[in-house]
């Protein structure tokens, strides 16, 4: 191959490359990512972290993980070029009162990024421990929070093993002090700082954007394509773009066929294989993660028929519905209040408005089925014992997820809508992160 050749070859990929990227809002690269990742942090240790510790009353956090065992609050408190804890990682975390802020030490042996630095010399002190203790008597905290819950997993960090070392090191006068840090871990990981929802919207649009080019007929061509075929160019979608995804995307179709619609179906056992065709109403669940934050979305589209230049105003109407049920719920957000008294007042009204709904919202940030409240299961609509039992918080995260079903008498079944579109909580109101769907996604047939 020659010189000439070989150039033109590279630019063709060069080029690809470069019309793949146009097509979704900009994406940055790593390098670049690091830099926000680790400018959020020292925004959120700052600005956010201090408020949630004042509000649950703990004064010191001791955070421990070793490497490949990470709790899932530690994972956030790394700088970006640290993919995983090292050895045995301990941050401790200490309020030192009104307006003097945080003290944010590391017992190991070199820095944790910019925020927490180096306080243990092993060649001073050998035992990890024993600097451990050290710094807690010097500083004197009044309740010592560890991530240990019984309910929340996001919560229960710290192994067994961890647990058990840092509670025989303690002296006897140390250990009553240690308290659950359940709630300040998820208040940790569910409060977003401004800095992140500048930005959130336009993760949540890109998400969008690949949604939309899958549901196009630069994936699908009726009558060949399956709904395993734009499951998996999904997958390769996110990957091309530097991305990564928190879920196996799924593809599903509705149509005017004998078979009903069956949860269990819906969430674990869809057929692997169905050939999109006209007249089909697809579905997708997807989701991705950049720059540590997560999306996740389902959204519809109707396969054209020949003739049809719109879909069938049965099926806009079920979407509209659904849209009045999405309002119903995000009515029913205000501070304090649990998911569970969210899921009842919301599931009250859909009935008094004649809307056969299930609703199994999630909050959604760090993790895609994060911190916070949760606000029904499908299999749980009269409530969810401990997660639904959780407070409702301001400048929090959640994904609207819900269906509604409806009788079609031209498919002589009932269908659903399913919908989920993330969304943000201030306090006062519910804003959709980057709008939702009003309008079902239309896909040429012929």
């Amino acid at each position: 191959m020659t010189k000439r050749i070989l150039f033109i070859i590279l630019l063709i990929i060069y080029a690809i490359q470069l019309s793949a990227q146009d097509q979704v809002s900009k994406i940055l690269p790593m390098r670049d990512r690091a830099e926000v990742i680790d400018n959020w942090l020292e925004e959120r240790m700052r600005e956010v972290l201090p408020v949630i510790m004042r509000r649950t009353g703990i004064d010191m956090w001791i955070i421990i993980a070793r490497e490949y065992n990470e709790d899932p609050v530690i994972e956030t408190m790394l700088p970006a070029t640290w993919l995983a804890a090292r050895r045995r990682t301990i941050l401790v975390v200490f309020d030192r009162g009104e307006g003097k802020g945080l003290e944010t030490l590391a017992i190991a042996r070199y820095d944790v990024g910019k925020t927490f630095k180096k306080a243990w010399d092993k060649e001073k002190q050998p035992n990890q421990w024993a600097r451990l203790v050290e710094i807690i008597e010097e500083r004197r905290p009044s309740k010592i929070g560890v991530n240990k819950s019984g309910h929340f997993a996001l919560a229960d960090g710290i192994s067994a093993s961890e647990y058990e070392a840092l509670m025989n090191a303690l002296p006897k006068q140390h250990r009553s002090k240690v308290v659950s840090a359940e709630r300040l871990a998820l208040g940790w990981l569910e409060t977003r700082s401004k800095s992140e929802m500048v930005v959130y919207p336009q993760i949540c649009r890109i998400a969008h954007e690949i949604i939309a080019e899958g549901f196009s007929t630069k994936v699908i061509q009726p009558g060949i394509t399956s709904t395993e075929d734009v499951m998996w160019w999904y997958r390769d979608r996110i990957r091309e773009l530097k991305l990564t995804a928190w879920f196996h995307p799924t593809v599903s179709l509705q149509r005017g066929d004998p078979e009903s619609f069956d949860h269990l179906r819906s969430f674990s056992k869809r057929p692997d294989k169905q050939i999109i065709m006209p007249g089909d109403l697809l579905h997708v669940d997807f989701g991705i993660t950049y720059l540590r934050l997560n999306t996740d979305t389902q959204q519809h589209a109707y396969v054209l028929k020949a003739g049809e230049k719109d879909a069938p105003a049965y099926l806009k109407s079920a979407l509209e519905k659904t849209n009045r049920l999405q309002d119903i719920l995000t009515e029913q957000f205000q501070t304090k209040k649990t998911g569970n008294q969210i899921l009842k007042d919301a599931l009250s009204k859909a009935k008094q408005e004649g809307i056969k709904a299930t609703i199994y919202t999630h909050p959604i940030g760090y993790h895609g089925h994060g911190a916070g409240p949760t606000i029904g299961l499908w299999d749980q609509q009269g409530g969810v014992p401990f997660k639904g039992d959780y407070p409702l918080y301001p400048n929090t995260a959640h994904s609207i997820e819900l269906n509604a079903a409806f009788q079609i008498k031209e498919w002589n079944k009932e269908i659903r809508i399913m919908l989920e579109e993330d969304a943000f909580f201030d306090g006062e109101t519910v804003r959709y992160i980057d709008g939702r769907q009003k309008e079902i996604i239309l896909i040429p047939g012929s």
